[in-house]
Protein backbone atom coordinates (compact mmCIF):
# COMPACT_ATOMS: atom_id res chain seq x y z
CA UNK A 1 0.00 0.00 0.00
CA UNK A 2 1.32 3.18 -0.63
CA UNK A 3 1.42 6.13 1.67
CA UNK A 4 1.51 9.85 0.92
CA UNK A 5 0.65 11.42 4.07
CA UNK A 6 3.00 14.80 3.22
CA UNK A 7 1.96 17.88 1.22
CA UNK A 8 4.35 20.19 -1.15
CA UNK A 9 4.94 23.36 0.45
CA UNK A 10 7.45 26.20 -0.41
CA UNK A 11 10.08 23.35 -2.03
CA UNK A 12 9.75 20.86 0.71
CA UNK A 13 7.20 17.89 1.77
CA UNK A 14 6.10 18.43 4.84
CA UNK A 15 4.15 16.40 7.60
CA UNK A 16 0.30 18.00 7.99
CA UNK A 17 -0.54 19.86 11.06
CA UNK A 18 -3.58 17.47 11.37
CA UNK A 19 -3.75 13.80 10.78
CA UNK A 20 -6.46 13.16 8.68
CA UNK A 21 -6.33 9.86 6.84
CA UNK A 22 -8.39 9.47 3.42
CA UNK A 23 -8.27 5.62 1.96
CA UNK A 24 -7.64 6.12 -2.06
CA UNK A 25 -9.62 2.92 -3.81
CA UNK A 26 -8.32 1.07 -6.64
CA UNK A 27 -11.83 0.91 -9.06
CA UNK A 28 -10.68 -2.27 -10.76
CA UNK A 29 -10.13 -4.45 -7.59
CA UNK A 30 -12.21 -2.04 -4.76
CA UNK A 31 -8.91 -2.58 -2.47
CA UNK A 32 -7.74 0.38 -0.53
CA UNK A 33 -4.00 1.42 -3.12
CA UNK A 34 -3.27 4.12 -1.15
CA UNK A 35 -3.45 6.31 2.10
CA UNK A 36 -3.18 10.13 2.07
CA UNK A 37 -3.89 12.85 4.43
CA UNK A 38 -6.68 15.97 3.58
CA UNK A 39 -5.43 19.10 4.93
CA UNK A 40 -6.40 21.69 7.22
CA UNK A 41 -6.56 25.15 7.28
CA UNK A 42 -3.06 25.68 8.90
CA UNK A 43 -2.00 23.75 5.68
CA UNK A 44 -3.46 25.88 3.23
CA UNK A 45 -2.69 28.74 4.90
CA UNK A 46 1.04 28.21 5.25
CA UNK A 47 1.20 26.91 1.39
CA UNK A 48 -0.81 30.15 0.39
CA UNK A 49 1.95 32.17 2.23
CA UNK A 50 4.66 30.20 0.53
CA UNK A 51 3.16 31.49 -2.68
CA UNK A 52 2.85 34.79 -1.61
CA UNK A 53 6.03 35.51 -0.77
CA UNK A 54 7.72 33.65 -3.84
CA UNK A 55 5.45 35.35 -6.13
CA UNK A 56 7.52 39.07 -6.37
CA UNK A 57 10.74 37.15 -7.08
CA UNK A 58 8.66 34.45 -9.77
CA UNK A 59 7.10 37.16 -11.33
CA UNK A 60 10.19 39.52 -11.91
CA UNK A 61 12.34 36.30 -13.87
CA UNK A 62 12.69 36.76 -17.53
CA UNK A 63 10.46 34.80 -19.44
CA UNK A 64 13.43 32.83 -21.08
CA UNK A 65 14.22 31.60 -17.60
CA UNK A 66 10.61 30.33 -16.53
CA UNK A 67 10.39 28.67 -20.15
CA UNK A 68 13.84 27.16 -19.21
CA UNK A 69 12.11 25.18 -16.11
CA UNK A 70 8.54 24.11 -18.26
CA UNK A 71 11.24 22.58 -20.81
CA UNK A 72 13.08 21.11 -17.83
CA UNK A 73 9.95 19.67 -16.56
CA UNK A 74 8.54 18.34 -19.67
CA UNK A 75 11.94 16.46 -20.12
CA UNK A 76 11.35 14.70 -16.61
CA UNK A 77 7.71 13.89 -17.01
CA UNK A 78 8.42 12.15 -20.64
CA UNK A 79 11.04 10.03 -19.40
CA UNK A 80 9.20 9.24 -16.21
CA UNK A 81 5.73 8.62 -18.53
CA UNK A 82 5.35 4.95 -17.39
CA UNK A 83 5.45 5.99 -13.43
CA UNK A 84 2.88 8.61 -14.13
CA UNK A 85 0.61 5.85 -16.34
CA UNK A 86 0.81 3.48 -14.01
CA UNK A 87 -0.72 6.27 -11.09
CA UNK A 88 -3.18 7.08 -12.97
CA UNK A 89 -4.11 3.40 -13.53
CA UNK A 90 -4.22 2.62 -10.17
CA UNK A 91 -6.16 6.10 -9.02
CA UNK A 92 -8.89 6.67 -11.46
CA UNK A 93 -8.69 2.85 -13.59
CA UNK A 94 -7.94 4.09 -16.76
CA UNK A 95 -6.12 1.10 -18.46
CA UNK A 96 -2.22 0.76 -19.07
CA UNK A 97 -2.22 1.71 -22.72
CA UNK A 98 -4.89 4.48 -22.51
CA UNK A 99 -3.28 5.81 -19.27
CA UNK A 100 -0.01 5.87 -20.98
CA UNK A 101 -0.82 7.38 -24.55
CA UNK A 102 -4.03 9.31 -23.57
CA UNK A 103 -3.85 10.28 -20.52
CA UNK A 104 0.09 10.86 -19.90
CA UNK A 105 0.21 12.21 -23.66
CA UNK A 106 -2.43 14.51 -23.00
CA UNK A 107 0.07 16.16 -20.40
CA UNK A 108 2.82 16.37 -22.70
CA UNK A 109 0.26 17.54 -25.52
CA UNK A 110 -0.98 20.85 -23.44
CA UNK A 111 2.66 21.58 -22.06
CA UNK A 112 4.31 21.33 -25.95
CA UNK A 113 1.03 23.69 -26.82
CA UNK A 114 1.96 26.21 -24.49
CA UNK A 115 5.65 26.27 -25.30
CA UNK A 116 4.25 27.39 -28.38
CA UNK A 117 2.15 29.79 -27.52
CA UNK A 118 4.44 31.61 -25.92
CA UNK A 119 7.16 31.53 -28.25
CA UNK A 120 4.09 34.19 -30.18
CA UNK A 121 2.65 35.52 -26.53
CA UNK A 122 3.13 39.36 -26.25
CA UNK A 123 3.41 40.32 -22.89
CA UNK A 124 3.21 43.62 -24.05
CA UNK A 125 0.85 44.99 -26.76
CA UNK A 126 1.67 48.51 -28.31
CA UNK A 127 -2.28 50.12 -28.55
CA UNK A 128 -1.08 53.45 -30.33
CA UNK A 129 1.73 55.73 -30.15
CA UNK A 130 1.33 56.67 -26.70
CA UNK A 131 -0.43 53.53 -24.94
CA UNK A 132 1.19 50.43 -24.11
CA UNK A 133 -1.24 47.35 -22.99
CA UNK A 134 0.69 44.81 -20.22
CA UNK A 135 -0.39 41.58 -19.00
CA UNK A 136 0.83 40.86 -15.69
CA UNK A 137 0.61 37.65 -13.79
CA UNK A 138 -2.04 37.91 -11.64
CA UNK A 139 -0.92 37.06 -8.49
CA UNK A 140 -1.21 33.70 -6.54
CA UNK A 141 -3.26 31.52 -8.32
CA UNK A 142 -5.61 28.22 -6.53
CA UNK A 143 -6.04 25.35 -8.70
CA UNK A 144 -8.25 22.51 -8.08
CA UNK A 145 -8.71 20.08 -10.74
CA UNK A 146 -10.53 16.64 -10.91
CA UNK A 147 -10.25 13.02 -11.05
CA UNK A 148 -11.11 11.92 -14.92
CA UNK A 149 -8.16 13.59 -16.91
CA UNK A 150 -5.23 13.95 -14.06
CA UNK A 151 -2.87 15.38 -15.64
CA UNK A 152 -4.96 17.07 -18.31
CA UNK A 153 -5.85 19.55 -16.31
CA UNK A 154 -3.10 19.98 -13.72
CA UNK A 155 -0.85 21.29 -16.85
CA UNK A 156 -3.86 23.22 -18.79
CA UNK A 157 -3.59 25.17 -15.43
CA UNK A 158 0.02 24.70 -13.83
CA UNK A 159 2.02 25.37 -16.74
CA UNK A 160 0.08 28.33 -18.14
CA UNK A 161 0.55 29.84 -14.35
CA UNK A 162 4.17 29.12 -14.21
CA UNK A 163 4.79 30.66 -17.41
CA UNK A 164 3.17 34.07 -16.92
CA UNK A 165 4.77 34.03 -13.72
CA UNK A 166 2.43 33.17 -11.13
CA UNK A 167 2.59 31.22 -8.02
CA UNK A 168 0.17 28.83 -6.84
CA UNK A 169 -1.69 26.23 -4.90
CA UNK A 170 -2.63 22.74 -6.15
CA UNK A 171 -5.06 20.96 -4.88
CA UNK A 172 -6.08 17.73 -6.84
CA UNK A 173 -9.10 15.57 -6.22
CA UNK A 174 -8.74 13.53 -3.32
CA UNK A 175 -9.94 10.55 -4.91
CA UNK A 176 -7.20 10.56 -7.65
CA UNK A 177 -4.07 12.06 -5.78
CA UNK A 178 -1.20 10.02 -6.83
CA UNK A 179 -0.99 11.57 -10.10
CA UNK A 180 -0.70 15.05 -8.57
CA UNK A 181 2.20 14.01 -5.77
CA UNK A 182 4.21 12.35 -8.86
CA UNK A 183 3.73 15.61 -10.70
CA UNK A 184 5.19 17.64 -7.67
CA UNK A 185 8.29 15.58 -7.73
CA UNK A 186 8.83 16.21 -11.20
CA UNK A 187 8.29 20.08 -10.85
CA UNK A 188 10.77 19.64 -7.91
CA UNK A 189 13.75 17.75 -10.12
CA UNK A 190 13.46 20.67 -12.36
CA UNK A 191 14.19 23.07 -10.59
CA UNK A 192 11.03 25.27 -9.67
CA UNK A 193 12.28 27.45 -6.78
CA UNK A 194 10.76 26.99 -3.16
CA UNK A 195 7.24 28.33 -2.74
CA UNK A 196 6.43 28.62 -6.35
CA UNK A 197 4.04 25.39 -6.62
CA UNK A 198 2.38 24.05 -3.66
CA UNK A 199 0.38 21.26 -3.54
CA UNK A 200 -2.21 20.41 -0.22
CA UNK A 201 -4.14 17.14 -0.63
CA UNK A 202 -7.91 17.65 0.60
CA UNK A 203 -11.66 17.92 -0.36
CA UNK A 204 -13.67 20.62 -1.98
CA UNK A 205 -15.23 21.40 1.41
CA UNK A 206 -12.49 21.51 3.18
CA UNK A 207 -9.07 23.06 1.25
CA UNK A 208 -11.49 23.95 -1.57
CA UNK A 209 -13.08 26.21 0.43
CA UNK A 210 -10.27 27.55 2.02
CA UNK A 211 -8.68 28.02 -1.03
CA UNK A 212 -11.29 30.19 -2.93
CA UNK A 213 -12.27 32.17 0.17
CA UNK A 214 -8.81 33.09 1.25
CA UNK A 215 -7.97 36.49 0.71
CA UNK A 216 -4.35 35.98 -0.58
CA UNK A 217 -5.19 34.14 -3.24
CA UNK A 218 -6.19 36.13 -6.52
CA UNK A 219 -8.00 33.61 -8.49
CA UNK A 220 -8.90 30.16 -8.50
CA UNK A 221 -8.97 28.09 -11.50
CA UNK A 222 -11.52 24.87 -11.25
CA UNK A 223 -12.32 22.39 -13.36
CA UNK A 224 -15.05 19.39 -11.81
CA UNK A 225 -19.07 19.47 -11.76
CA UNK A 226 -21.41 22.49 -12.18
CA UNK A 227 -22.66 22.33 -8.62
CA UNK A 228 -19.23 22.46 -7.64
CA UNK A 229 -18.67 25.39 -9.64
CA UNK A 230 -21.07 27.12 -8.46
CA UNK A 231 -20.46 26.49 -4.73
CA UNK A 232 -16.82 27.58 -5.22
CA UNK A 233 -18.17 31.01 -7.32
CA UNK A 234 -20.38 32.06 -3.67
CA UNK A 235 -17.20 30.89 -1.73
CA UNK A 236 -15.21 33.32 -3.81
CA UNK A 237 -17.81 35.93 -3.97
CA UNK A 238 -16.64 37.63 -0.50
CA UNK A 239 -12.63 38.20 -1.26
CA UNK A 240 -13.87 39.53 -5.50
CA UNK A 241 -11.52 36.73 -6.69
CA UNK A 242 -11.08 36.00 -10.42
CA UNK A 243 -12.66 32.32 -10.82
CA UNK A 244 -12.51 30.19 -14.41
CA UNK A 245 -14.45 27.48 -14.28
CA UNK A 246 -14.95 24.28 -16.62
CA UNK A 247 -17.91 22.44 -15.85
CA UNK A 248 -20.12 19.96 -17.18
CA UNK A 249 -21.37 19.08 -20.72
CA UNK A 250 -23.82 16.97 -22.30
CA UNK A 251 -22.48 17.15 -26.15
CA UNK A 252 -24.98 17.00 -28.84
CA UNK A 253 -23.56 14.94 -31.81
CA UNK A 254 -25.64 15.48 -34.87
CA UNK A 255 -25.58 13.03 -37.21
CA UNK A 256 -27.31 13.92 -40.51
CA UNK A 257 -28.45 11.23 -43.15
CA UNK A 258 -25.30 11.83 -45.11
CA UNK A 259 -22.92 12.01 -42.97
CA UNK A 260 -19.99 9.53 -43.54
CA UNK A 261 -20.47 5.78 -43.16
CA UNK A 262 -18.10 5.40 -39.69
CA UNK A 263 -19.89 8.73 -37.86
CA UNK A 264 -22.17 6.89 -35.79
CA UNK A 265 -19.60 4.12 -35.01
CA UNK A 266 -17.15 7.54 -34.18
CA UNK A 267 -19.58 8.70 -32.02
CA UNK A 268 -20.57 5.84 -29.72
CA UNK A 269 -16.42 5.28 -29.51
CA UNK A 270 -16.08 8.70 -28.26
CA UNK A 271 -18.68 8.26 -25.86
CA UNK A 272 -17.49 5.49 -24.18
CA UNK A 273 -13.84 5.70 -24.21
CA UNK A 274 -12.58 6.74 -20.26
CA UNK A 275 -15.39 4.52 -19.36
CA UNK A 276 -17.87 7.49 -20.30
CA UNK A 277 -15.75 10.13 -17.92
CA UNK A 278 -15.24 12.86 -20.00
CA UNK A 279 -17.33 15.90 -20.02
CA UNK A 280 -16.54 16.83 -23.72
CA UNK A 281 -18.19 13.12 -24.53
CA UNK A 282 -21.01 13.30 -27.17
CA UNK A 283 -23.54 11.64 -24.65
CA UNK A 284 -26.90 12.70 -26.75
CA UNK A 285 -26.72 11.85 -30.38
CA UNK A 286 -29.11 13.27 -32.64
CA UNK A 287 -30.02 10.90 -35.72
CA UNK A 288 -32.10 12.49 -38.88
CA UNK A 289 -35.05 10.29 -38.86
CA UNK A 290 -33.63 8.54 -43.00
CA UNK A 291 -30.67 7.20 -40.81
CA UNK A 292 -32.03 6.49 -37.60
CA UNK A 293 -32.69 2.55 -37.43
CA UNK A 294 -29.07 1.94 -39.27
CA UNK A 295 -27.56 4.25 -36.50
CA UNK A 296 -29.00 2.61 -33.35
CA UNK A 297 -27.62 -1.08 -35.02
CA UNK A 298 -24.22 0.87 -35.35
CA UNK A 299 -24.23 1.71 -31.88
CA UNK A 300 -25.50 -1.20 -30.60
CA UNK A 301 -22.71 -3.09 -32.22
CA UNK A 302 -20.18 -1.02 -31.03
CA UNK A 303 -21.86 -1.01 -27.39
CA UNK A 304 -21.78 -4.76 -27.50
CA UNK A 305 -17.94 -5.02 -28.72
CA UNK A 306 -16.53 -2.88 -27.11
CA UNK A 307 -14.33 -4.20 -24.41
CA UNK A 308 -14.42 -4.04 -20.56
CA UNK A 309 -12.01 -4.97 -18.26
CA UNK A 310 -9.25 -4.26 -15.19
CA UNK A 311 -7.31 -1.49 -15.54
CA UNK A 312 -4.24 -3.34 -15.19
CA UNK A 313 -4.37 -5.09 -18.09
CA UNK A 314 -2.73 -3.95 -21.79
CA UNK A 315 -5.71 -3.89 -23.85
CA UNK A 316 -8.04 -1.37 -26.27
CA UNK A 317 -10.98 -2.01 -23.56
CA UNK A 318 -12.47 0.77 -21.10
CA UNK A 319 -11.61 0.25 -17.58
CA UNK A 320 -14.22 0.67 -14.51
CA UNK A 321 -15.69 3.96 -12.86
CA UNK A 322 -14.02 6.06 -10.74
CA UNK A 323 -15.41 5.26 -7.65
CA UNK A 324 -18.56 3.25 -6.12
CA UNK A 325 -20.40 6.51 -5.53
CA UNK A 326 -19.68 6.91 -9.26
CA UNK A 327 -20.91 3.13 -10.33
CA UNK A 328 -24.38 3.75 -8.18
CA UNK A 329 -25.40 6.94 -9.91
CA UNK A 330 -24.79 5.91 -13.28
CA UNK A 331 -26.35 2.47 -12.27
CA UNK A 332 -29.72 4.99 -10.82
CA UNK A 333 -29.46 7.23 -14.24
CA UNK A 334 -29.88 3.49 -16.58
CA UNK A 335 -33.17 2.43 -14.76
CA UNK A 336 -34.08 6.19 -14.95
CA UNK A 337 -34.16 5.69 -18.52
CA UNK A 338 -35.90 2.30 -18.63
CA UNK A 339 -38.50 3.98 -16.30
CA UNK A 340 -39.03 7.07 -18.23
CA UNK A 341 -39.89 5.07 -21.53
CA UNK A 342 -36.21 4.88 -23.11
CA UNK A 343 -35.69 1.70 -25.33
CA UNK A 344 -32.75 -0.04 -23.73
CA UNK A 345 -30.94 -1.35 -26.93
CA UNK A 346 -27.72 -2.34 -25.16
CA UNK A 347 -26.23 -2.66 -22.07
CA UNK A 348 -28.28 -1.72 -18.48
CA UNK A 349 -27.75 -2.20 -14.63
CA UNK A 350 -25.38 -4.48 -13.57
CA UNK A 351 -21.28 -5.58 -14.03
CA UNK A 352 -20.60 -6.89 -16.95
CA UNK A 353 -20.26 -10.71 -17.20
CA UNK A 354 -17.64 -12.19 -15.57
CA UNK A 355 -17.30 -9.13 -13.90
CA UNK A 356 -18.58 -9.53 -9.93
CA UNK A 357 -15.73 -6.73 -8.33
CA UNK A 358 -14.62 -3.66 -9.28
CA UNK A 359 -16.62 -0.41 -10.68
CA UNK A 360 -17.50 -1.98 -14.19
CA UNK A 361 -20.22 -0.42 -15.85
CA UNK A 362 -21.64 -2.12 -19.24
CA UNK A 363 -21.54 0.40 -22.46
CA UNK A 364 -25.20 1.24 -22.77
CA UNK A 365 -27.46 2.68 -25.82
CA UNK A 366 -30.85 4.31 -25.38
CA UNK A 367 -32.66 4.53 -28.16
CA UNK A 368 -36.43 6.40 -28.87
CA UNK A 369 -34.75 9.00 -26.08
CA UNK A 370 -36.57 12.19 -25.81
CA UNK A 371 -34.66 15.71 -24.72
CA UNK A 372 -36.71 16.12 -21.81
CA UNK A 373 -36.11 12.90 -19.99
CA UNK A 374 -33.42 12.59 -17.38
CA UNK A 375 -31.33 10.99 -19.14
CA UNK A 376 -31.34 13.16 -21.94
CA UNK A 377 -30.54 16.25 -19.98
CA UNK A 378 -28.30 14.92 -17.04
CA UNK A 379 -24.55 14.78 -17.39
CA UNK A 380 -24.40 10.74 -16.49
CA UNK A 381 -20.49 10.68 -16.70
CA UNK A 382 -20.13 7.03 -17.58
CA UNK A 383 -20.65 4.76 -20.95
CA UNK A 384 -24.02 5.72 -21.67
CA UNK A 385 -25.07 6.47 -25.09
CA UNK A 386 -29.17 8.27 -25.36
CA UNK A 387 -29.94 8.28 -29.60
CA UNK A 388 -32.37 10.75 -30.01
CA UNK A 389 -34.28 10.99 -34.16
CA UNK A 390 -34.73 14.73 -35.75
CA UNK A 391 -37.09 15.42 -38.96
CA UNK A 392 -35.27 18.66 -39.48
CA UNK A 393 -32.43 20.58 -39.61
CA UNK A 394 -33.87 23.18 -37.20
CA UNK A 395 -35.00 20.42 -35.00
CA UNK A 396 -31.63 19.30 -34.62
CA UNK A 397 -30.81 22.44 -33.86
CA UNK A 398 -33.36 23.10 -31.23
CA UNK A 399 -32.81 19.85 -29.33
CA UNK A 400 -29.00 20.51 -29.54
CA UNK A 401 -29.57 23.81 -27.99
CA UNK A 402 -31.76 22.42 -25.12
CA UNK A 403 -29.48 21.89 -22.30
CA UNK A 404 -28.16 23.70 -19.18
CA UNK A 405 -25.04 22.77 -20.85
CA UNK A 406 -22.84 24.23 -23.76
CA UNK A 407 -19.16 22.43 -23.70
CA UNK A 408 -18.92 20.73 -27.00
CA UNK A 409 -21.30 19.97 -29.73
CA UNK A 410 -20.73 17.46 -32.47
CA UNK A 411 -21.79 17.57 -36.51
CA UNK A 412 -21.38 15.02 -39.29
CA UNK A 413 -22.32 15.85 -42.55
CA UNK A 414 -20.56 15.97 -46.13
CA UNK A 415 -22.29 19.14 -47.17
CA UNK A 416 -19.57 21.19 -46.19
CA UNK A 417 -22.25 24.46 -46.07
CA UNK A 418 -25.14 22.65 -43.87
CA UNK A 419 -22.17 21.68 -42.00
CA UNK A 420 -20.78 24.87 -40.80
CA UNK A 421 -24.32 26.71 -40.96
CA UNK A 422 -25.43 24.15 -38.24
CA UNK A 423 -21.81 24.70 -36.18
CA UNK A 424 -22.48 28.57 -36.50
CA UNK A 425 -26.11 28.19 -34.42
CA UNK A 426 -24.82 25.76 -31.90
CA UNK A 427 -24.43 27.20 -28.57
CA UNK A 428 -21.14 25.95 -27.02
CA UNK A 429 -17.72 27.06 -26.64
CA UNK A 430 -16.46 24.22 -29.12
CA UNK A 431 -18.17 22.77 -32.36
CA UNK A 432 -16.34 19.44 -33.39
CA UNK A 433 -17.33 18.31 -36.93
CA UNK A 434 -16.51 14.87 -39.20
CA UNK A 435 -14.33 13.23 -36.15
CA UNK A 436 -12.00 16.50 -36.62
CA UNK A 437 -9.93 16.61 -33.06
CA UNK A 438 -9.36 20.33 -31.74
CA UNK A 439 -6.11 21.67 -32.75
CA UNK A 440 -2.89 22.24 -30.04
CA UNK A 441 -3.62 24.84 -28.13
CA UNK A 442 -7.19 25.09 -28.90
CA UNK A 443 -9.07 27.45 -26.58
CA UNK A 444 -11.34 24.50 -24.31
CA UNK A 445 -14.05 25.62 -22.42
CA UNK A 446 -17.56 26.23 -22.65
CA UNK A 447 -20.88 28.19 -21.93
CA UNK A 448 -23.93 28.31 -19.57
CA UNK A 449 -23.43 25.60 -17.08
CA UNK A 450 -20.50 24.55 -18.46
CA UNK A 451 -18.21 27.18 -17.79
CA UNK A 452 -16.74 30.38 -18.58
CA UNK A 453 -13.27 29.72 -19.00
CA UNK A 454 -10.95 28.94 -21.56
CA UNK A 455 -7.93 26.33 -21.23
CA UNK A 456 -4.92 25.87 -24.07
CA UNK A 457 -2.47 27.63 -26.15
CA UNK A 458 -2.51 31.52 -25.43
CA UNK A 459 -6.09 31.74 -24.08
CA UNK A 460 -5.19 29.71 -21.04
CA UNK A 461 -1.95 31.99 -21.05
CA UNK A 462 -4.06 35.26 -20.72
CA UNK A 463 -6.41 33.61 -18.15
CA UNK A 464 -4.10 33.93 -15.76
CA UNK A 465 -2.96 37.65 -16.57
CA UNK A 466 -4.58 41.02 -15.25
CA UNK A 467 -4.56 43.47 -18.27
CA UNK A 468 -2.56 47.23 -17.26
CA UNK A 469 -2.84 50.10 -19.32
CA UNK A 470 -0.17 52.49 -19.62
CA UNK A 471 -0.44 56.01 -21.27
CA UNK A 472 2.03 58.26 -22.41
CA UNK A 473 4.32 55.34 -23.06
CA UNK A 474 7.92 55.72 -24.10
CA UNK A 475 10.16 53.15 -25.44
Amino acid sequence: MIKKREFYIDGQWVSPVQANDFDVIDPSTEEIAAVISLGSQSDTDAAVAAAKGAFPAWSALPLAERVKVIKKFLEIYNARAQEMADAITTEMGAPLDWALEEQVGAGTWHTEGFLEALEKFEFERRYTDTEMHVLDPIGVVGLITPWNWPMNQICLKVIPALAVGCTMVLKPSEIAPLSGVLFAEMLHEAGVPAGVFNLVNGDGPGVGTQLSTHPDVAMISFTGSTRAGIEISKAAADTLKRVSLELGGKGANIVFADADENAVTRGAMHCFNNSGQSCNAPTRMLVERSRYDQAVEDAVKTAETRGVGSAHEHGTHIGPVVSELQFNKIQDLIQNGIDEGARLAAGGTGRPAGLNRGYFVRPTVFADVTNDMTIAQTEIFGPVLSIIPFDTEEEAIEIANDSPYGLTHYVQSQDNAKRMRVARRLHAGMIQTNGQGLAKGAPFGGVKASGNGREGGHYGLEDFCEVKVITAYAD
